[in-house]
């Protein structure tokens, strides 16, 4: 998986380039209505790849607990002592179906889960069903004291597992970290930072024709906006390839792609205008398409080696930019009364083009959860 981000990221630092620096070398800065049908429908792509597929592996990596898979092993160990006590296993068979279900001497595979277990104090239930395994084989005690173990750490986990706090706290986290990633746009955009390049170059068309109409500082902060956003959108992919998925990292990467193609046009129409030499539109353009790869890949080594509920909180947060910026980008032609119903089915084309994309995916086997 290590090479794979290295791709991932030079091929949207081409597709950035390319279409940043499109509008130096055709006339599609003339066609705006074009413009805006792209930007709807990436839009519509950004807004399904976050509620189908960023938001729901998001939230199901954060409510990760470490303890689900030894809830499971403790259920299948209680059949286990239930046997016995009809008498249909003896001692002995019950320790050996204990061990089998504990993993074995395979267990030593699991050491990613153990390491998690020992940071938060606690040995998985498994690891400590095996201690007693290896008790009863090394002769320390026999296998029905070795089953009076057993009975009492299942006792000890199921009073654990009543607390329920964590969990709660753990849902308006989750739910904190999607509201965090929109309300940094909001206030981003709120102070001057935004991204709306879109409606800027818009409005030279529409009342200064094609000539240069300069905003100083505020030309700079649009600029860097929209690079602030190409990170998060770096954030997205490199959390969503540090869980190893690879099937979630290609929907990721596809619905970035999708969306900074139009983005990344609106910037170099924008620069153009604010910029008086070339060589500076060129060094914008340049700037926003290094910020998705160079995050994205910083993000992948950071998160790579963290707990899979600090990756899934990281991809909750991306998500919240990936909905705000696709609403913001389309609402003001929504609201239009002339424009108003074709950028709806434009967002509503990418939303459903993504989503049937998907569900093809998952139906052909290509979704599954992989490594």
């Amino acid at each position: 998986m290590s090479e794979a981000p290295i791709l991932y990221a030079f091929v949207i630092l081409l597709i950035g380039l390319g279409c940043g620096l499109l509008p130096l070398f055709t006339k599609i800065k003339d066609n705006e209505q074009r413009l805006k049908m792209l930007t709807g429908i990436a839009s519509g792509v950004i807004i399904a790849s976050a509620l189908l597929v960023v938001i729901p592996e998001g939230l199901a990596l954060a409510s990760d607990d470490p303890r689900a898979e030894d809830a499971a092993v403790a259920g299948e160990v209680a059949l286990v002592l239930l046997e016995v006590n009809d008498g249909d296993l003896n001692a002995t068979e019950a320790m050996e179906a204990i061990e089998s279900l504990a993993g074995g001497h395979d267990h030593a595979g699991e050491d990613e889960h153990d390491d998690e277990a020992h940071d938060a104090g606690d040995e998985p239930l498994s690891t400590q069903l095996l201690h007693v395994v290896e008790e009863v084989e090394a002769g320390d005690i026999n296998a029905t004291a070795g089953l009076d173990e057993v009975a009492a750490l299942l006792a000890g986990f199921g009073h654990e597992e009543e607390d329920s706090h964590g969990e709660h706290g753990m849902t308006l986290l989750m739910g904190g970290a999607i509201m965090g990633g929109f309300l940094l746009m909001l206030a981003l955009e709120g102070s001057g930072i935004g991204h709306a390049v879109h409606e800027e170059h818009h409005d030279h068309d529409h009342h200064h024709g094609h000539q240069h109409v300069h905003h100083g500082e505020a030309g700079w902060m649009l600029v860097f906006g929209l690079t602030l956003h190409a990170a998060t959108d770096g954030l997205a992919i490199g959390a969503a390839a540090a869980t190893g998925n690879v099937a979630l990292t290609v929907a990721v990467v596809f619905a970035v792609l999708i969306h900074k193609g139009p983005a990344a046009i609106s910037l170099g129409i924008f620069s153009m205008h604010e910029r008086a030499e070339r060589n500076d539109t060129v060094r914008d353009v340049v700037i926003f398409s290094l910020a998705t790869p160079v995050m994205m890949l910083a993000s992948f080594f950071v998160l790579d080696g963290l707990a899979t509920s600090s990756i899934g909180l990281a991809m909750l947060f991306s998500a919240g930019t990936f909905l705000y910026v696709a609403t913001v980008d389309t609402l003001p032609d929504i609201h239009s009364s002339e424009s108003g119903m074709r950028s709806m089915i434009n967002v509503v084309i990418g939303a459903l083009g993504l989503a049937l994309l998907l569900f093809a995916g998952d139906a052909l086997g290509l979704m599954e959860h992989g490594h």
